[in-house]
This record gives structure tokens, C-alpha cells and sequence, in this order.
């Protein structure tokens, strides 16, 4: 039975990210993902995910972002 190479914590590991801003873990030895560019790494998976906790502040995706600021911008802002 063959494991998933995410779980493993002695494997070497780059973080991903994709257009809309969203990181992910992936193993140093897959190819990366068509839309997703590495952005560190590689090194172990610890490292990986706090690189992730540190630079992957906001999860709401660059393009709601960009909409929520326009709608703002337009005086289209939710009122409360």
C-alpha cells in the first residue's frame, strides 16, 4: 500500500502557490501543477507549513479581494 507523499515528515517539499494566492505543500519529487509556481523550499514539510502560516494571511482568494475592494470603491460595501 503506498502512502501519500504529503504525509510523509522525513520528505522534502516545496510551497506552491497558484493565481488567486492560495498556497499548498508539494513533494520536491512531483511536478508541479499546471496554475501553481514554487515559491519556497525545497526543505522538510515543518518548514514548509510554517512558511505557509507566515506569508498565507488572508485566505480569501485574490479575486474576491479585488471584487470586495471594487464593490467598496463603487459605494457597493456591505452596510451594517
Amino acid at each position: 500500500m503506498m502512502s501519500n507523499q504529503l504525509d510523509d515528515p522525513q520528505g522534502s517539499f516545496h510551497v506552491v502557490v497558484n493565481g488567486e494566492g492560495q498556497y499548498s505543500i508539494w513533494p520536491e519529487s512531483a511536478d508541479v501543477p499546471t496554475g501553481w509556481s514554487v515559491c519556497h523550499g525545497a526543505a522538510d514539510r515543518s518548514s514548509c507549513l510554517e512558511y505557509i502560516d507566515t506569508h498565507w494571511t488572508d485566505m480569501r482568494p485574490l479575486s474576491l479581494v479585488a471584487h470586495m475592494a471594487q464593490a467598496s470603491a463603487d459605494g457597493r460595501g456591505e452596510r451594517r
